[in-house]
């Protein structure tokens, strides 16, 4: 792991997804740019001296000089935005696979660069967008792909927050802190942030693809130097339209994601606060509840689900599907096999460079006068 040492959000949920099925070990890190938190980081992750690194280009360094079945396979790096690409492009370039934490880069020109390196090297690259590791958003997923809803027409997402309903930047929260400074983020503050899910989830469920949006962006808390609220109008590839709405200025808002997509024949719902429950909603049948665990539910679903229905699977478990999908991908390769097509559902590159797209389509139509801006890449 490089990143996520004492003090970080991240990096804990990264640690517990990875070790939830027993596919991974972590065997070394580089936690901190400062070298004394790193060391005590990974002691108290039980890591011997030797593998616990002052940096990520030691760790690299280093781990390539150990033998094959010693040195370390995966790199999960869970820093902030602005060290993403280049960890990221020396570990692929040094023969490992990498797990990144979204967004994928600081800029669209990085995502592109990097998307290049994994292509050149062959190396593995999973990104992760929490939100499409839930096992009813896979089955909506499934279910727009069948055609059960028809020509899909409308879709609305939204993620509201309510963290940032003051300036937290100007207390002692780390989080605060490097998610609202433009160095370190990048040119968006919640529609990098949270938008990205956003965008992403949208275009995962209705396996649609934006062309155009127009957005209103926002800086409601004074002082702050990013955006912290917006919402977008979509056109999406198909003709159908949209809205996002991305916001950690909503006061009392915790993080329940939502999305509803509407077809010809039907529409459904999905929301994190009630994330075991899928709503399928037919012109000409009763609303019906789908729910995780169910005997009826697709392969890919089945897949991503642990418990028997009717026990709660929430947040760690999305997360820890996207790391057990991405382990079964690398091993079925180390194997010669070929992957199933349930452990290839994995967010990648191609949605990190999308994403990477949104953030600056977006905040170029925030600026300017133009009702529609085309999303170009």
């Amino acid at each position: 792991m490089i990143g996520g040492g004492q003090g970080a959000f991240i990096g804990a949920v990264h640690r517990i997804a990875a070790r939830m099925d027993d596919q991974y070990e972590l065997v070394c890190g580089a936690f901190s740019s400062d070298p004394a938190k790193s060391k005590a980081s990974g002691l108290l992750l039980n890591l011997p001296d030797n593998r616990i690194y002052n940096s990520w280009q030691e760790l690299i360094e280093k781990e390539k000089q150990l033998p094959e079945n010693e040195r370390v396979q995966v790199i999960s790096i869970v820093t902030p935005n602005h060290v993403h690409f280049a960890p990221a492009k020396e570990a692929l370039e040094n023969g490992f696979h990498v797990i990144l934490d979204k967004p994928a880069t600081f800029s669209l020109q990085e995502a592109k660069d990097l998307q290049q390196v994994i292509e050149q090297t062959g190396n593995l690259f999973c990104l992760t967008h929490t939100y499409t590791g839930y096992p009813m958003v896979k089955e909506a997923r499934q279910i727009v792909l069948s055609g059960k809803l028809g020509k899909i027409r409308k879709v609305y997402v939204e993620y509201p927050q309510g963290w940032l309903s003051k300036f937290e930047e100007g207390t002692d929260n780390k989080q605060a802190s490097w998610r609202t400074d433009p160095t370190k983020s990048g040119i968006a503050g919640a529609m990098g942030d949270i938008g990205t899910h956003a965008f992403n989830l949208c275009e995962y469920v209705s396996g649609l693809q934006i062309e155009k949006l127009c957005a209103d962006i926002n800086i409601m808390v004074q002082g702050r130097q990013l955006d912290d609220d917006g919402a977008v109008l979509l056109k999406f590839s198909n003709g159908a339209s949209g809205i996002l709405v991305a916001t950690q200025v909503a006061a009392g808002e915790e993080n329940n994601v939502k999305i509803r997509v509407y077809g010809e024949k039907g529409g459904l719902e999905w929301q994190q606060a009630d994330a075991n429950t899928l709503k399928v909603m037919l012109l000409d049948k009763p609303v019906e509840i789908w729910r995780t665990g169910g005997g009826y539910t697709s392969s890919f679903a089945q897949q991503n689900t642990r418990t028997p229905a009717g026990h709660p699977e929430g947040y760690l478990e999305a997360f820890a599907n996207l790391y057990k999908n991405f382990a079964f991908t690398i091993k079925a390769g180390l194997e010669g096999k070929k992957p199933e097509k349930e452990w290839l559902d994995f967010p990648g590159i191609e949605e990190g460079v999308r994403g990477m797209a949104f953030i600056e389509n977006v905040i170029a139509s925030g600026k300017s006068e133009k009702k529609w801006t085309d999303f170009t890449i």
